[in-house]
C-alpha cells in the first residue's frame, strides 16, 4: 500500500438546505485502500462521496483527490463513481449502454467487452437495461465506472439488493482491484460489510467517529465484532457530551 493517501480530507463541512450534514471532517484514505465508509442512514455518507468526487457545493474545508481538489477537471478520467440509483439508460443494452460512457471517458472501445465480464454480465450484454433486474442494473453503473481503469473507484452502496454469492464476487473483484493499486472507497450501512474492508471509516451524525482498521477498532473498544464496536463509540461519544 503507497504512503501517500490517495484522498485527504481537511475540516470539511457542508450544509445543505440550512441544515449540517458534515461537521468539521477530517480524515484519509490510503492509496491502494479498500476503505470502508460506514454508518447509518442520514449520517452523512452520500453528501461525503459527494463532495469527495466533486459533485457538492461545501461550506468550507478543503479535499485533495491524488493530489489535486477534488472536481478538478484532470480527475475526471481517474475517478470512476457509482451512485446509489443506477446511473445508464433503460432504453440501451447494456453494451451500447458502455460503448457511450467509453466514449465519453475516453476508454478503448476494447474495454467494453473486459468489463461486462468482470461484472457477471457476460450473458447479458444484448440486453435492454430497463429489462434487467435491479441487482443486474447495478452492475451495469459498475461496469461503467471500471471503465478506462480509475485509479480510484468510489461505490455509493454498490452491493444493496444484491444476493449473497453476488455480493461476494463483487468484493472479490474489489479485492482485485486494490491489489493493482486502485483505492477504493465503498459506503454501506451494513456492518457485516466492514471486515472486508482494509480500512473503515465510522461516521454518525455528519462527524466522524473512528478511522482506523477493523481489528484496531475491535481493540480499541474491548469488542468482538464490529456493530458491537460502532455501538460503543455510540455510547462513548453520548457520555462525553453530557
Amino acid at each position: 500500500m503507497a504512503s501517500t493517501p490517495a484522498i485527504v480530507i481537511d475540516q470539511l463541512t457542508v450544509h445543505r438546505g440550512g441544515t449540517l450534514v458534515l461537521d468539521a471532517v477530517t480524515c484519509q484514505v490510503a492509496a491502494g485502500s479498500i476503505t470502508g465508509l460506514l454508518g447509518p442512514s442520514g449520517s452523512g455518507k452520500s453528501t461525503l462521496i459527494r463532495s469527495i468526487v466533486g459533485v457538492q457545493k461545501v461550506t468550507s474545508g478543503r479535499i485533495d483527490v491524488l493530489g489535486r481538489p477534488a472536481g478538478s477537471r484532470p480527475l475526471r478520467s481517474l475517478i470512476g463513481y457509482v451512485t446509489q440509483a443506477p446511473s445508464v439508460y433503460a432504453d440501451l443494452s447494456v453494451r451500447e449502454n458502455l460503448r457511450y460512457f467509453a466514449a465519453v471517458v475516453g476508454a478503448a472501445p476494447s474495454d467494453v467487452d473486459g468489463v461486462i465480464r468482470d461484472v457477471g454480465l457476460g450473458g447479458k450484454a444484448g440486453a435492454l437495461v430497463g429489462r434487467l433486474s435491479g441487482g443486474q442494473r447495478t452492475r451495469v453503473s459498475l461496469a461503467a465506472a471500471l471503465l478506462g481503469a480509475p485509479r480510484v473507484l468510489v461505490l455509493d452502496e454498490p452491493t444493496v439488493g444484491l444476493d449473497p454469492v453476488l455480493r461476494r464476487d463483487l468484493w472479490q473483484m474489489f479485492n482485485g482491484l486494490a491489489d493493482t493499486g486502485t483505492t477504493l472507497l465503498v459506503s454501506s450501512h451494513v456492518m457485516d460489510e466492514a471486515d472486508r474492508c482494509s480500512e473503515l471509516l465510522l461516521l454518525r451524525d455528519g462527524a466522524v467517529l473512528a478511522a482506523d482498521s477493523p481489528a484496531a477498532i475491535r481493540a480499541r473498544t474491548g469488542t468482538d465484532d464490529l456493530e458491537a464496536a460502532f455501538l460503543a463509540l455510540i455510547d462513548a461519544q453520548e457520555v462525553a457530551a453530557r
